[in-house]
């Protein structure tokens, strides 16, 4: 258990994401909990707000896991990288991966994570509007972390591609990795840029022990 919040809020827990970074960062708290992806498919516009977007999947993938699991306090979480004004999601291919990194190369972007707290009673989970509808209580908040790299050359890019690192993250690299090497200053939460603001998340939480809606940056 962690010792800074109240039990009522860690006893049916769940973290709906696959991501082992996510897994990893909650477990460092102390919490008790339960993995269990979610379904819910991430559209992404050219023209999307990119916080907006960020809210609208975690929420998404909240109250998907919330309809499947009655009475569990689920977390939510989706982190876009933003770098003038465009949405980087994570690369389909080598390619994709490439681009991203020359872009980020030199210059500095943000990185947006959604958190989303989602709870369905067993009446809840039994409509199909769930989704659309929202759960029985659920709130969705933003962290924002600005992040700078250093100039990258092409052999660089390619070693951190041939390392398999970039495929699975938004904006084509992890900070806690090889592209460590890579960032010159960060404004922010760390743990953001990982894909889960843990300040932000406890903060949540401890709202939603004492009823009240969480509060985001």
């Amino acid at each position: 258990m962690n010792p800074f919040l109240p039990e009522s809020v860690q006893e049916r827990l769940v973290l709906a994401s696959a991501s082992p970074r996510r897994r990893a960062l909650l477990a460092g708290l102390g919490f008790e909990f339960v993995v269990e992806p979610s379904r819910y498919i991430e559209v992404n516009g050219e023209e999307d707000d990119p916080a907006k977007a960020a809210r609208r999947h975690a929420l998404g993938k909240a109250r998907e896991v919330a309809a499947r699991i009655p009475g569990s306090l689920v977390i939510g979480a989706d982190t876009l990288v933003v770098e003038g004004g465009r949405l980087m999601g994570k690369p389909v291919g080598a390619d994709e991966a490439r681009a991203m990194l020359r872009r980020l190369s030199g210059r500095e972007h943000e990185v947006l994570t959604g958190v989303a707290l989602a709870c369905a009673s067993a009446a809840d989970a039994a409509r199909e509007t769930l989704r659309e509808a929202g759960a029985s209580r659920e709130v969705v908040e933003l962290a924002r972390t600005r992040v700078r790299f250093r100039d990258l050359d092409e052999a660089e890019i390619d070693a951190y591609l041939a390392s398999g690192e970039p495929f699975d993250k938004a904006g084509a690299y992890g900070i806690q990795g090889l592209a460590s090497q890579f960032v010159s200053g960060i404004e922010g939460c760390y743990f953001n840029v990982m894909g889960l603001p843990l300040e932000l998340l406890t903060r949540m939480l401890r709202a939603w022990a004492e009823g009240e809606p969480g509060g985001g940056v």
